[in-house]
């Protein structure tokens, strides 16, 4: 009578919690001819262990760039808020009086965010630390990250996209190179930043009055990079007026040596011989050290702005914390790296470190799958039901308030400015989105009305989910009312 007594009480309790998608949401849904089948959703009030809306929570699915979710939290906890990256400068050789008779070496650990700006005010320090002329090479040490080769035309097709950009040890100004296009009168005018010494572009575009669709302004022409030269050929959409792209048109090493020249000589130095790979000697002296910025500003910009490079270069990161997972002060490390220079980081060591982290925190996620942290993938999984655990994981960690901080506001910044701006969900909610063609995905956290918290996932594997956010919109405002 007993056990019949408790099932009964689970039964009303599950009649109770169980809740099936509103009525908007469905109809979005069945407008989209999207079935309930190519979607997961888990609507779960902040503390409580029942989900309100539990919707194929179980399935391993695409998370796209939420996937970023796992890998900043994770950060934030094996690293701390404070952790920086650094970038060295060694001087190889005899310096006197300004002329350096050796090598200028570089030694990157990683930095996801060393902009033009930061690298000019860079080198401007060594500059007025007395070096001149430089009677040598710029040596690259770039052997901190131990990767396979990385085919940047694997994901889609489309190598110079700025996303498709692949990690690298001495990242600088994310390897790519802004044309502007600007009319001119009867005219096109294409300016190039920042500037690369010895490139040359080659502007062969024809202006062109006829109408087009001016969301996709750039397919009537091709960009194409042919060793120092990028060529410009086809026709350009005047009555799309001034409009840029971010595109990656040199291997790093060419890049970072192109930059480097043109920059040195803006502030008055010369280098007499080129770039090349190497790595730091033992007779080498350290010069100067840039530091990055701290990680809780470094995940604002991968999860507002859902950038694809930065979060690569987070997730190799997570390895350096691999040796000091068991010691208490492993969460509050801000300078890892000086521990283990001598270990180079790597793809897999960065998963057994995510393994290792989930384990110790007891997120069970045997169905995750991990490729580089991103998102950007067609490899990586997670269910809804353990995005929605990460989620009150994070929400109950002293950390919680930097991951928070670090998503798109609705209706406000980032990915998430322009949904929703006139509902009364705006700035209620801090959400992570994510989109690839046949996925998308929104995971994160509501404030409704009534003054509670939710954790909302809703995961869209679809061939018609990338035109498809009504829906989600749509649970998004009907949590927001409860």
């Amino acid at each position: 009578m007993k056990h019949l007594y408790v099932l009964l009480l689970l039964c009303l309790a599950t009649s109770v919690q169980a809740v099936s998608l509103p009525a908007t949401v469905t109809q979005k849904l069945k407008e989209a001819h999207i079935p309930q089948s190519g979607i997961a959703v888990v609507v779960r009030e902040v503390g409580k262990r029942a989900p309100l809306i539990s919707i194929n929570a179980q399935r391993p699915m695409s998370p796209a760039s939420t996937m970023k979710l796992l890998t900043t939290f994770a950060a934030l906890d094996l690293l701390g808020p404070a952790y920086t990256w650094k970038t060295e400068a060694y001087i190889d050789g005899d310096l006197k009086d300004g002329v350096l008779n050796g090598n200028l070496i570089l030694k990157g650990y990683g930095d996801p965010k060393f902009t033009i700006e930061q690298f000019w005010l860079w080198l401007g320090e060594l500059r007025a630390r007395g070096l001149r002329e430089i009677r040598g090479d710029l040596i690259l040490d770039r052997s901190y990250f131990d990767l396979p080769p990385y085919n940047p035309g694997e994901f889609d097709d489309d190598p110079m996209r700025a996303y498709n950009v692949g990690p690298d040890a001495l990242l600088i100004n994310f390897n790519t190179l802004r044309l502007r296009y600007m009319p001119d009168g009867a005219g096109l005018k294409v300016v190039t930043e920042p500037p690369l010494d010895g490139m040359t572009l080659d502007n062969q575009l024809t202006p062109n009055d006829n109408k087009v669709n001016c969301d996709n302004w750039d397919d009537s022409f091709l960009v194409q990079p042919k060793g120092d030269s990028v060529v410009l050929q086809g026709d350009y959409p005047m009555g799309c007026g001034e409009r840029e792209q971010n595109l990656s048109v040199m291997p790093h090493t060419r890049y970072v040596g192109a930059l480097f020249s043109a920059v040195w000589k803006e502030l008055g130095g010369t280098l007499q011989g080129t770039e090349r790979e190497g790595v730091v000697g033992s007779n080498a002296r350290l010069s100067s050290v840039h530091r990055s910025e701290p990680l809780s500003a470094i995940i604002r910009d991968i999860n507002k702005f859902s950038n694809n490079v930065m979060a690569r270069q987070l997730f190799l990161t997570l390895g350096q914390a691999g040796p000091s997972l068991d010691e208490p002060s492993a969460s509050t490390t801000t300078d890892a790296n000086e521990s283990f220079n001598a270990h180079p980081l790597s793809i897999e060591r960065s998963l057994f470190v995510m393994q290792t982290w989930l384990a110790r925190n007891r997120l069970d996620f045997k169905e995750v799958v991990l490729e580089n942290g991103a998102g950007l993938s067609r490899k990586e999984r997670i269910s809804a039901a353990h995005m929605a655990q990460l989620l009150q994981h994070a929400y109950d960690d002293p950390l919680s308030a930097e991951l928070q901080a670090s998503l798109p506001i609705l209706g406000v910044d980032g990915s998430v400015k322009r949904r929703l701006k006139d509902s009364p969900a705006a700035s209620h909610a801090h959400l992570k989105t994510g989109t690839l063609e046949g996925v998308k995905t929104v995971a994160g956290y509501v404030k409704s009305q009534s003054g509670k918290e939710w954790i909302v996932v809703f995961f869209i594997n679809h061939p018609y989910a990338k035109a498809e956010q009504s829906a989600q919109d749509a649970l998004i405002e009907w949590v927001a009312r409860k």
